[in-house]
């Protein structure tokens, strides 16, 4: 029984084909077909507000400097917000409830933040290990703990995004389950059990968004102190 609650997490295939690569092709309906025009129709209106809306919130807490990130970033939330709402699809697959890629996401761009603040201004780098007006005998345990937080910062980011999804994906099967259980024994439990689903579906598109929009935030926040 515990394994076919986890067989969530293993992509569905037919055929052979993985049906998630099937499910990440339908966005690709949605972009604009090159035209002379600069705005074509109300669906490529309402693409480039949400764009403009998602760089505008991403760029905020950020310099001029930082905004030579804002096409990474841009395109970093995009990818997870699909992601994300993609795996809520029936027969699909959610390749962020996988930690191996979320920190393969996480700890490269984490790096590049830090690499950034160490060769463009090292010294506001390396003070940040080191809060000001510290006490001298308080001073090594300091150092240690500043660079134990900046090192897991990258886990964090990974584990976070990981353990949020994960969990909506399995209390949905859980509570799925349940409502099929008891359809035939208790149908009026069995109805409101569904009533509850389908409140916590529409909770875990929320968690979708929030959580790919968090990701992306704290990253700029981290590139924010290094430039």
């Amino acid at each position: 029984m515990n394994l076919s609650f986890f067989d969530q997490f293993a992509s569905p295939c037919f055929l052979g084909i993985p049906l998630i690569l099937i499910s990440m092709l339908f966005p690709a309906l949605l972009l604009p077909t090159p035209n002379n025009r600069w705005i074509t129709n109300r669906l490529f209106t309402l693409q480039s507000w949400f764009l403009h809306l998602i760089t505008k919130q991403l760029m905020i807490p950020l310099n001029k400097n930082g905004h030579k990130w804002a096409l990474i970033l841009t395109s970093l939330m995009t990818m997870l917000l699909t992601i994300n709402l993609l795996g809520l699809l029936p027969y699909t697959f959610t390749p962020t409830t996988q930690l191996s890629m979320n920190m393969a996401l996480a700890f490269p761009l984490w790096l590049a933040t830090l690499l950034t603040g160490l060769r463009n201004q090292p010294s506001t780098s390396l003070g940040h290990l080191l809060p000001e007006g510290t006490p001298t005998p308080l001073v090594p345990a300091l150092i240690l703990i500043e660079t134990t937080s900046l090192l897991i910062r990258p886990l964090a980011l990974g584990v976070r995004l990981t353990a949020n999804l994960t969990a909506g994906h399995l209390l949905i099967q859980l509570i799925s389950t349940a409502s099929a259980t008891l359809l035939p024994v208790m149908p009026t439990v069995s109805i409101l059990t569904t009533l509850i689903l389908l409140l916590l579906t529409i909770l875990e598109v929320a968690v979708a968004m929030i959580q790919a929009y968090v990701f992306v935030l704290l990253l700029s926040l981290y590139l924010q102190e290094n430039i």
